[in-house]
């Protein structure tokens, strides 16, 4: 099947929320004016003069902006300007709804150990993979029940500090807006009583338990097999053998973050599994305790799967203070926290490596009256600061996103989505409306508006990327991917062969392509899609 070009105008490809601002984006056409026309009728209901043009130093292009914030009429559109045509979007109250729920359930896809059936994951349905017990890396005796939480990305690595960021954005989502999640996707456990995304979670730390060493509380780097397999073989053909990676100070550490974090969030639903939780964040915390100074991890001569490597390990330390301090109000947590505030490291950031902001979160969400107010307001005011600079670096881009040359990575799109969620907190301590304004421009540009006029979510928009490097998606006998999951979006440094090959030259972000072989640019990973949750929940009505 023929792919779609590239349109020159570009829009939002499921829609704008009714009462917010819209904004068209138009490349190579100056013909002054632009037309909202209905769907249905091929009617105009809107004409406006474009704006520009504006130079967008990022992608190397001349760009017009055309604006119809003042259509709030419920319906479906497309926008011309002269003879060309935009792709099709809703005006709704609550566009986003079904695209929240898809980001959601493709961690239901993502599932190691359990037959996907076809009433849950449709077409898309495979038997268990990964029964079988993981060995201890250096100890070929010692085996481990290694099976259950989720598949990484396009691989079956499973990483606990992966997981620990991906657990922390949905458990943040789902403790700012618990009203996103009301509805069941559905899912194998969903009851009517317990949130699916609660459920969800539950899965990934079951998993997570059985990556705590029982006797010093140190946990394991990661489970994988020695090499990665070829990129059709599917979950259930995947039959190496497992190995427990080495303990490391940072997936010891964001395991007694989010084991506390998620002690406090699920003592309402299961209490029993919120005293675990605690106690094995508590062990973990012992370890660290035992470990002040330990080596950052490096991936084992034989095994070449991901190492999620990192050279410092006090971002995740802060994190784990700052969860373990307002799960159980201890001072011997504040105590810690307040040490290693004043270490140096990103305090504001919300990766998988740099980790600080979601310590910074966790203290500022306990409240100025738990906290040393100093402190306190010195990190409020600093989450300000940085919000206010996406600000502004988003008011010189001609897309309207934070992301400036160097943030064309590999996992570009987890950037835009973290700093959105950066924006999205900054609203909530602050209230300030340029701050929900400017992350909804995050997720237009996720799904449509930009240069490639592509959305960036599998199954959704009317240009979706569709042929995504995951292994299940390409082995199995179904043309369409699997449904909702972020790609990881357009990467400048060119990693792999096909990228090599076809985006030599290109703006950086143009430097995509959406194939199966670009494993970084066009991969998944879990905590891609976690802060899409959390960005997407904040606009569920």
């Amino acid at each position: 099947m023929k792919e779609k070009a590239a349109r020159s105008i570009t829009v939002n490809q499921i829609g704008y929320p009714l009462h917010e601002k819209k904004i068209a984006i138009i490349t190579n056409n100056d013909s002054g004016v632009f037309q909202v026309m209905n769907e249905r009728t091929n009617e105009t209901v809107y004409q406006g003069a474009l704006t520009g043009p504006v130079f967008d130093k990022v992608s190397n292009s001349k760009v017009f902006h055309g604006d119809f914030s003042s259509l709030q009429t419920t319906g479906t559109y497309y926008v011309m300007v002269g003879n060309s045509k935009s792709a099709s979007f809703m005006i709704d109250s609550n566009p986003y709804e079904k695209l929240q729920q898809g980001l959601l359930k493709a961690f239901y896809y993502l599932r190691c150990g359990m037959d996907l059936e076809e009433e849950f994951a449709g077409p898309w349905k495979h038997k268990a993979c990964h029964l079988k017990e993981g060995i201890v890396y250096g100890d070929t005796k010692h085996r481990l029940d290694s099976s259950g939480g989720w598949h990484d990305a396009g691989d079956y690595g499973k990483y606990t500090v992966a997981g620990a960021k991906a657990i922390a954005d949905l458990l943040l989502a789902f403790e700012i807006y618990p009203t996103a999640f009301e509805k069941t996707l559905p899912i194998p456990e969903s009851d009517g009583r317990t949130p699916d995304v609660l459920h969800e979670c539950k899965y990934e730390l079951d998993w997570l338990f059985k990556m705590q060493d029982a006797e010093t509380g140190g946990v394991f780097h990661k489970l994988t097999t020695l090499t990665f397999p070829g990129l059709d073989v599917m979950p259930e053909q995947d039959n190496g053998d497992l190995y427990f990676s080495p303990i490391s100070a940072t997936a010891t550490a964001t395991y007694a973050a989010v084991m506390a974090m998620s002690s406090r969030v699920y003592r309402e639903y299961n209490q029993e599994f919120s005293i675990r939780c605690l106690e094995a964040a508590k062990l973990a915390w012992k370890w660290l305790e035992n470990n002040p100074e330990y080596p950052s991890f490096k991936n084992p001569p034989e095994i070449s799967t991901g190492e999620y490597g990192d050279q410092s390990d006090l971002d995740e330390r802060y994190w784990a203070a700052a969860e373990l301090f307002r799960t159980t109000g201890e001072r011997v947590y504040h105590h810690a926290f307040k040490e290693l505030a004043n270490a140096t490291f990103p305090k504001y950031e919300l990766g998988w490596a740099d980790d600080g902001g979601y310590g910074t979160l966790a203290y500022l969400l306990n409240g100025r009256e738990n906290a040393e107010p100093k402190l306190y307001d010195h990190l409020k005011q600093g989450w300000k600061q940085e919000a206010n600079r996406l600000i502004e670096r988003s008011k010189d881009d001609g897309y309207f996103v934070s992301l400036s040359e160097n943030d064309y990575i590999w996992g570009s799109n987890m950037l835009l989505l973290n700093h959105a969620m950066v924006l999205l907190f900054a609203f909530y301590f602050e209230g300030m409306k340029e701050f929900e304004t400017s992350a909804l421009d995050h997720v237009h540009y996720l799904v449509g508006r930009n240069i490639l006029d592509i959305s960036y979510v599998t199954g959704f928009g009317d240009k979706p990327v569709k042929h995504i490097h995951h292994r299940p998606s390409v082995g199995d006998d179904v043309m369409e991917p699997v449904p909702g999951f972020v790609s990881g979006g357009p990467n400048k440094n060119l990693q792999d062969d096909i990228s090599k090959q076809t985006l030599r030259g290109n703006s950086p972000p143009a430097c995509f392509i959406d194939h199966i072989d670009s494993y970084a640019t066009n991969e998944i990973t879990i905590y891609w899609n976690s802060p899409a949750v959390f960005v997407l929940s904040h606009f569920i009505k």
